[in-house]
């Protein structure tokens, strides 16, 4: 494996790390001046509204947790396989755990793509059931 995959590898797993912590930080340090997060739907976001933007998930689901089971990577990007999971305000009767995809590009050692792939009709589901 070449050193930029492993170095970029390295980068995408501090990333998933800061998340697990809530470390809001941490999450921002890591990212790059152009960041993106594209959602499951193809919402874009940048860096400005993703800071906030973890901070209200983070608050929907306090103990929101990615686990990695693979990771692949290719000449411009990293996959990350593996799940999602977490609860409606830390509620265990509105959990959830869901297969997800995480699609990451590094430059400059920074995360400036993260693309989640998952089913979050789960999630939002509770979410909607919860506020009415």
């Amino acid at each position: 494996m070449k050193r930029g995959h492993i170095m970029n590898k390295k980068i995408a797993l501090q990333f998933v790390a800061a998340i697990n912590k809530h470390d809001i930080v941490s999450i921002t340090d890591l990212m790059h001046e152009d960041y993106i997060f594209i959602d499951t739907w193809n919402n874009k976001e940048n860096k400005e509204k993703m800071i906030t933007g973890w901070e209200g998930y983070f608050n929907w689901f306090p103990n929101y947790h990615i686990e990695v089971t693979e990771i692949f990577n290719s000449e411009t990007s990293i996959g990350l396989l593996g799940y999602a999971s977490g609860s409606f305000k830390g509620s265990k009767d509105k959990s959830w755990k869901l297969p997800a995809f995480w699609k990451v590009i590094v430059v400059d050692e920074k995360i400036k793509l993260w693309q989640v792939i998952c089913d979050a009709k789960i999630p939002f589901d509770i979410i909607n059931e919860s506020e009415n």
